[in-house]
């Protein structure tokens, strides 16, 4: 009986170990031609600023169905059913397929990859790659116009005049003769899912967290779930919808009563931080130092 528990405890930690390090492919595509696109995987649209170089990390699927839609109009769409991210043996893979031109002036990609290579831990692409995240969702895209206005009165004009044999000096001040500037300045503030190269930045850095209010909502939703499971989840889909700062992460943690609950939820939330270098302060909500030393590494591999 003593044996079989055993076995069964070993077995439970194999599985979770496979599922906790579970590998992921990654997928770039560009433009020869320097045709800005957008992507859309299995239905999902990646990115919402069209790019030449689009790279996609984190995908856990070895196929995908993939949509590149271009920017200009006339050039079509490219449709592809089966996109490989992974070999014929399941090893998921960093690949890359290229858009050229064919004779017709039209975009074409080859169903081959453009190159194929192991999967990298901690890769940082070059900077003219634009990076994002699978699953984690993009904010809005804020435009902010400043409009200034000066007016400026014509100089007073000074007059002779000469009435009776008096010469007398007038000065003469229009009120109606003036002139108008308006200066117009507009900026454009993209979030997105960009990794910017960074290797600890994450999708929501530099975005804002969620409201006071919405996430008082929030964690009242995830402590009416009666179970540990339905906590996790509730938990995830708040996440996957929203940025969160540190703090709100850690009060996250808080709610649930199993380590590895809150090991899993912190590994989850770090691509919806907003200010994750402050994320070392999760470290305090674990009570043993392997799970601290499991999060950093994931933190790490990112």
């Amino acid at each position: 009986m003593k044996n079989q528990l055993i076995l069964s405890f070993l077995t439970v930690c194999f599985v979770c170990n496979v599922f906790a390090h579970q590998p992921t492919g990654a997928l770039t595509i560009f433009s020869e031609d320097g045709d800005k696109f957008f992507l859309i995987l299995n239905g999902e649209k990646q990115n919402n600023v069209s790019q030449t170089n689009l790279r996609v990390e984190d995908l856990p699927q070895p196929y995908y169905t993939a949509k590149i839609i271009f920017e200009n109009k006339t050039l079509g769409e490219i449709s592809k059913k089966n996109l490989m991210v992974a070999d014929v043996d399941g090893n998921f893979l960093d690949v890359t397929y290229k858009i050229k031109h064919d004779k017709e002036g039209m975009p074409k990609m080859a169903s081959i990859p453009y190159s194929s290579v192991p999967v990298q831990q901690g890769y940082v692409a070059p900077k003219n790659v634009y990076v994002m995240h699978y699953g984690v969702p993009q904010t809005d895209v804020i435009t902010q116009t400043t409009t200034t206005t000066t007016t400026i009165g014509t100089p007073a004009t000074n007059a002779n005049i000469n009435v009776g044999g008096i010469n007398m000096n007038v000065t003469i001040n229009d009120p109606f003769a003036t002139e108008t500037i308006q200066t117009t300045t507009t900026t454009t503030t993209t979030g997105n899912n960009v990794n910017n190269n960074s290797q600890h930045q994450t999708g929501c850095t530099n975005a804002y967290a969620m409201a006071s209010g919405n996430f008082s909502s929030a964690v009242s939703t995830i402590k009416n779930q009666s179970f540990e499971e339905g906590k996790l989840t509730t938990a995830r889909q708040i996440a996957n919808t929203n940025c969160l700062n540190t703090n709100q992460i850690i009060e996250i943690c808080k709610l649930f009563s199993y380590e590895q609950s809150k090991l899993d939820f912190a590994k989850f939330a770090y691509h919806h931080c907003v200010d994750d270098q402050n994320y070392f302060k999760v470290n305090n909500v674990f009570q043993f130092s392997s799970s601290t030393d499991e999060l950093n590494e994931f933190i790490d591999a990112k």
